[in-house]
């Protein structure tokens, strides 16, 4: 999450923070539907508990009903020091009935509504945090590395401005219990940490925040304050949004785990500090609108991603080797919207490294071309970022306003102090200005809010499969009625009786099995390869694990399987018979060194290829070079090397001569791909693997 959550509201007794496990109420929590899924088996329900963050709960002392925190200032008779807070205050439980009525928290089918502002009795709250549970005591720790995530949002009512957030950050399971004097743990919501390092955390570490709190100047509500410590941590933010923007972005951290800073490695934005610290506060992000697809999401049919209506948001974790042990390689996000896939669009402003998906290479040319500090890629990049997710993420829902930057960062023109036609820096249509301040937004749009339903987590490509009716589910009664036979084609689900089902087209059975929940689609027999006579669609379609089909699968991309239940009608299959290949590339990849999965061909020149169809061509495509350069050289012993600037290089007229090479050339993972400043790499004792080229010495 960027800068500081919503400010919550809260008077008298009953709202208000602190440390200890309180007593008066008990805690009776809403729940959100989780599915757990694998290619083989489907999906398997269960209804996850969320519970609210401690900076959101009343605090009072331990001796009685007094608050130890009011607004924004500590009560000094029992919060002189840290410990002594700790101590002395006990955090509350909330009933279902302050869930809803005074946290706007309120429990739908299958997940949580969470409201802008509350009016209640003791005042008003703003926004909310909730974090998933295991179990009473703990948080539920997520892997998602080499897997997919997905789930259901609805933000048609979330104005410019605000933003509901679903996001994942490296928490300590048990909320850090045990240490210091926190003996509320998970279940009070304590433990909180993102890569922004917020100062505003009342309670980090078993002590109280209260060194040097002060009120922070820009809360009108005269609610929020800062201490001397932030609390940092890694954090995959999968859905920063409202109707206007959106964007999903990792953070990598130096550190691991929960850290409480001080200082410099807090990374402080007021001291200037903003890439000295420990955590990427900018992190990686994709933006559709910020990266040149202006039209592809927002308010209306006229856009791909029309958020006047509900979508699932699905988002896959790509590793090198496509195993759980491989690094973190890329990062890719699809949508699903009145039974359609809707793919994620390729940026459009970076060039030959234009692409629809997150990987060290697209953060380092977007970086470069809006001038901005990599400060991802110094803390360690995607793998690092996949090393944060091995030790795993909690998982988090949240709706809130920004007192700091009004959430221009993600739905309007930001930074300030430059144009808005500067490349990056409009991120959405959003005007800015008063209508996007907390103060205008809560006066104008107190019934906005976001719902969250159905968490899917499993291998790639398993999570929109229909749930596993043999699997227990607390939702609904296992089934008992006899399944279908054994027929190919579509029929009724494993157990099922669903006569319906029967003698369905597969795209209108897979339409059943992915939007209704019933029916399955059985091959009949794999079909005599047939070539490609359709164009691939620029950006890539979920795919799954290499060895989820190693006796034969479909594919729409000549490498990757799709598993049946998927419905790609829209799309030109082939069979594979061994299952997924590993040794080619796909459709739409860059082949400029590896060969095209067939019977795609490999198209472009020196500087940029593609794999495409051959229906692509009307004539004799040109073919790319077996190598990155030219490999006639003069003499035997060298070859000659062209000094070819990066596309960023070239908008900001530098060439290869003028900049810093240390970290690029063979450092660097995008420039080995494209052979940038080949000549310069190489008088740099930076050359690539097998160079040896021509100098005027030669």
């Amino acid at each position: 999450m960027k800068f500081y959550i919503a400010s919550v509201i809260l008077f008298a007794q009953e709202l208000v923070n602190g440390q200890q496990a309180g007593y008066l109420e008990q805690e009776v929590n809403p729940t959100i539907t989780l599915k757990e899924c694998t290619i083989e088996g489907g999906c398997t329900s269960s209804q996850a508990k969320l519970t609210l963050d401690a900076n959101w709960r009343w605090i009072h002392a331990t001796s009685g009903y007094e608050n130890c925190y009011t607004g924004d200032t500590w009560n000094s008779q029992y919060c002189s020091d840290p410990n002594q807070c700790a101590q002395n205050c006990a955090l509350e439980g909330v009933s279902s009935e302050k869930y809803e009525n005074t946290y706007g928290i309120q429990q739908i089918q299958d997940g949580v509504k969470l409201k802008f502002v509350t009016e209640h009795e003791y005042g008003t709250n703003v926004g909310s945090r909730l974090y998933l549970m295991e179990n009473d005591e703990n948080y539920k720790l997520f892997y998602l590395k080499n897997r997919e995530f997905s789930y259901e949002v609805d933000v048609s009512e979330l104005q410019c401005g605000m933003n509901g957030a679903m996001y994942f950050c490296e928490m300590p399971a048990n909320g850090g219990k045990g240490i210091g004097n926190n003996n509320a743990g998970a279940k009070f919501g304590t433990g909180y940490c993102d890569a922004q390092c917020p100062h505003d955390m009342k309670f980090i570490d078993g002590e109280a925040n209260v060194i040097d709190w002060a009120p922070n100047p820009n809360d009108k509500s005269n609610n929020m304050g800062g201490g001397k410590y932030g609390s940092c941590c890694a954090e995959m933010d999968i859905w920063e949004a409202n109707s206007m923007a959106t964007a999903y972005t990792p953070h990598t951290c130096g550190i691991e785990g929960l850290l409480r800073c001080e200082g410099i490695e807090c990374g402080d934005n007021d001291k200037g500090e903003r890439y000295d610290g420990v955590c990427d506060k900018d992190g990686c992000d994709i933006n559709p609108y910020r990266m040149g697809n202006t039209e592809f999401y927002g308010r209306g049919s006229q856009y791909q991603v029309n958020t006047l209506k509900p979508m699932t948001v699905v988002t896959q974790f790509v590793t090198t080797d496509g195993t759980d042990n491989g690094d973190l390689s890329e990062i890719r996000r699809f949508y699903v919207q009145d039974g359609e896939v809707i793919y994620s669009p390729s940026s459009t402003i970076l060039g030959p490294d234009d692409t629809d998906e997150i990987t060290d290479g697209f953060c380092e040319a977007k970086k470069e071309l809006f001038g901005d500090v990599n400060h991802f890629q110094e803390l360690g990049g995607m793998k690092a970022m996949g090393e944060s997710l091995d030790r795993g993420h909690v998982m988090i829902f949240s709706l809130w306003d920004d007192v700091e930057v009004n959430m221009l960062w993600l739905d309007s023109a930001y930074p300030l102090d430059k144009p808005a036609t500067d490349p990056g820096v409009q991120r959405g249509d959003c005007v800015g200005g008063e209508s996007s301040t907390p103060t205008y937004l809560r006066e104008t749009y107190p019934n906005g809010y976001v719902s969250f339903k159905n968490a899917a987590v499993g291998e790639i490509g398993s999570t929109l499969l229909p749930a596993n009716p043999t699997a227990p589910s607390p939702s609904a009664p296992s089934p008992t009625s006899p399944g279908g036979g054994d027929g190919c084609g579509c029929g009724p689900a494993n157990g099922m009786n669903q006569p319906e089902c029967t003698g369905k087209s597969e795209t209108q059975c897979n339409h059943m099995v992915n939007y209704e929940g019933k029916c399955k689609w059985t091959v009949c027999s794999p079909p005599t390869p047939a070539p490609i006579t359709q164009t691939f669609p620029p950006t890539k379609p979920p795919t799954n694990s290499p060895n989820s089909f190693p006796n034969g699968c479909y594919s729409i991309n000549n490498k990757d399987c799709i598993h049946p239940a998927y419905d790609s009608s829209s799309c030109t299959k082939i069979w594979l018979p061994n299952g997924a290949r590993n040794d080619c590339v796909a459709l739409g990849g860059e082949c400029m060194s590896s060969a095209c999965c067939e019977p795609a061909e490999c198209v472009g020149d020196e500087n940029y290829t593609s794999c495409l169809p051959n229906s692509e061509t009307t004539s004799e495509p040109t073919k790319a070079p077996t190598e990155a350069f030219p490999s006639s050289p003069p003499s035997s012993s060298c070859t000659i090397c062209d000094d070819e600037p990066t596309n960023g290089m070239k908008k900001k007229g530098k060439s290869c001569t003028d900049i810093n090479l240390k970290k690029k050339c063979s450092k660097n993972a995008s420039w080995i791909n494209k052979g940038f400043c080949q000549l310069s790499c190489y008088n740099e004792g930076l050359g690539y693997d097998g160079d040896i080229c021509c100098t005027d010495t030669s």
